[in-house]
């Protein structure tokens, strides 16, 4: 059996009513392959694809280049406006480029000034990919845009700074369980922002509705229901996306110090400085020195003691010698 079925134009390729169909359509959608698609692959996928829609497919045509041309549509082509998407906003490049911007939001010990940028930047991102994505189906004013990226900013800093104030104020947070809590405070900041975000850029689809498809592909009318099921699970899916990236990464981290400073295996910095060469060598208890009086020998718990008062001064011996020198060769001068 062939690995790719019959090819349908506009339906997915695999089983969408299975948990492994889905998974693997939406592994499809976010494949970063496509972000390195040249310019004359794409025309030739638009051409494949009109051929098929106009029944004059070129001989030698199979399911798997019109399956592939289609995925590389998807992912390039706005489905409503029908303009190239920005490589960085598509959704095969929201793992790419998201992945630096969620690294700084989980950097440990962060400033008020770096919190604030690290949400910023992600807000920044996520608007623009929400943007460029979006049901254009009804014409929306740029003002909706900005005031879902500002909404987004404005809930992110504020839930973000907020809770880092509240941690570091509460006393009764002991300093491993400070640094366990805010290492979370990114998911919830995160979460909410993405919810305001996607509820202040479409919210007007509440009121106005959105396009609903029959099925042959063709507008069949506007629905408010519809409007509302896919603003619901959108905002909920922005919600959810965040929890493999900002919330598994602290767990596994925490589970991974907890056994590295036990008992079985220690990397901890104060057992590796005690057992570092400097500090043997600094706890080391010193040796016998041949000829060395024992009385003078250094100690383990002081190395440098003061000398007894019954060995002579070497210094002032050295001196009386020199003076006893000095009458001497003045005598001989005389």
């Amino acid at each position: 059996m062939s690995e790719y079925a019959r090819f349908k134009h506009g339906k997915p390729r695999f089983d969408q009513n299975t948990f492994f169909g889905r998974l693997r359509h939406f592994l499809d959608v976010i494949d970063p392959s496509t972000l390195f698609v040249t310019e004359k692959r794409l025309q030739e996928s638009l051409e494949l694809l009109d051929c098929f829609k106009q029944g004059t497919l070129p001989p030698g045509a199979t399911d798997a280049q019109l399956w592939q041309a289609q995925k590389i549509k998807q992912a390039i082509i706005h489905p409503d406006t029908g303009e190239k998407i920005p490589m960085p906003f598509r959704m095969s490049g929201f793992i790419p480029f998201g992945t630096p911007v969620v690294v700084g939001l989980l950097l440990p010990h962060q400033t008020l000034a770096s919190t604030i940028f690290w949400q910023c930047l992600n807000q920044s991102h996520n608007a623009c990919v929400n943007y460029c994505n979006r049901n254009a189906s009804k014409p929306a004013p740029v003002s909706k845009f900005l005031e879902g990226y500002l909404g987004a900013v404005t809930s992110a800093v504020s839930i973000a700074v907020g809770l880092n104030v509240l941690v570091r104020r509460a006393r009764r947070l002991g300093p491993t369980t400070r640094l366990l809590v805010q290492r979370f405070i990114p998911f919830p900041a995160v979460a909410a922002a993405n919810v305001c975000n996607v509820v202040l850029m479409r919210h007007s689809e509440l009121s106005e509705g959105i396009s609903v498809l029959d099925d042959s592909g063709n507008v069949a009318g506007t629905s408010k229901v519809a409007a509302r099921h896919a603003l619901l699970e959108t905002a909920l899916t922005r919600a959810v996306l965040p929890v493999p990236i900002l919330i598994l990464p602290p767990i596994i981290m925490s589970v991974l110090e907890r056994f590295v400073s036990g008992d079985g295996g220690s990397f901890s910095p104060v057992r590796l400085q005690a057992s570092s060469p400097a500090a043997k060598a600094e706890t080391r208890p010193a040796r016998p020195q041949p000829g060395v009086p024992r009385r003078l020998r250094p100690g383990p718990a002081a190395r440098h003691q003061p000398l007894p008062t019954d060995v002579p001064d070497r210094c002032e011996s050295a001196g009386a010698g020199d003076r006893r020198g000095d009458r001497l060769q003045g005598g001989d001068v005389q």
